[in-house]
């Protein structure tokens, strides 16, 4: 704890070039390119696009593989998987450093984008957001997450210019409304309504022989 808040002061109380409170400020150029110019947002778009769709390549390889197995045993039933032989803190561990990666990318493609990073954006109802999002789209998909993300976030510019002070409160409310009545997100919704209706059981039993007097009664 002692290092940490040491760390602190260094950071947020010195000039050690990473902005003190007021964080990252004033990106203009990326690569040499203007940040401001429509080509670079553009460009940025496309990139965050192709980056998205690279990580959810990557993502549905290792959910289908045997890693992916492992990892919904050790979720489900760690000490079972245990006593299997594996070990759950590699597993963990893996899935740590692999979604480490993908934040870092994440933030990389982000901060040009909107031009400041500052401490604020580590504050606590952001990270509850990100839970929201996978709520709202669908647990236990990949896409459920980015549906969720599009979903919340619209929801969010159009309240917020309108009661920006009671949108913590939507937020929660939405994340309940979700759990109690929509539990499997968006996506489930739609699974849901795709699912085959069931035809109706037939009067004579599968695979015995009918009369014809049977036939015309």
């Amino acid at each position: 704890q002692a290092m940490t808040y040491a760390l602190m002061l260094a950071f947020f109380r010195n000039n050690m070039g990473f902005g003190g409170n007021n964080g990252l400020t004033d990106f203009k150029e990326i690569l040499g390119f203007d940040v401001a110019a429509d080509t670079t947002r553009a460009g940025l778009f496309v990139v965050t696009a192709l980056m998205l769709a690279l990580c959810l390549i990557l993502l549905s390889a290792v959910v289908g593989s045997k890693y992916g197995k492992i990892l919904v045993a050790v979720r489900d039933a760690e000490m079972r998987t245990r006593f299997l032989g594996y070990r759950p803190e590699r597993i963990k561990l893996f899935a740590f450093v692999l979604s480490a990666a993908i934040a870092g990318i994440a933030g990389a493609l982000y901060v040009p984008q909107v031009g400041i990073i500052n401490p604020g954006e580590f504050a606590p109802e952001n990270s509850i957001e990100v839970v929201i999002w996978v709520a709202v789209g669908g647990r236990a998909t990949l896409v459920g997450p980015i549906v969720g993300a599009l979903v919340v976030n619209a929801g969010k510019s159009w309240f917020t210019g309108l009661l920006p002070e009671l949108w913590l409160y939507a937020l929660g409310a939405l994340f309940i409304l979700v759990t109690l009545f929509l539990p499997k997100g968006i996506l489930g919704l739609f699974k849901a309504s795709q699912k085959p209706v069931a035809s109706a059981p037939s009067a004579y039993p599968k695979g015995e022989p009918v009369s014809a007097e049977q036939g015309q009664s």
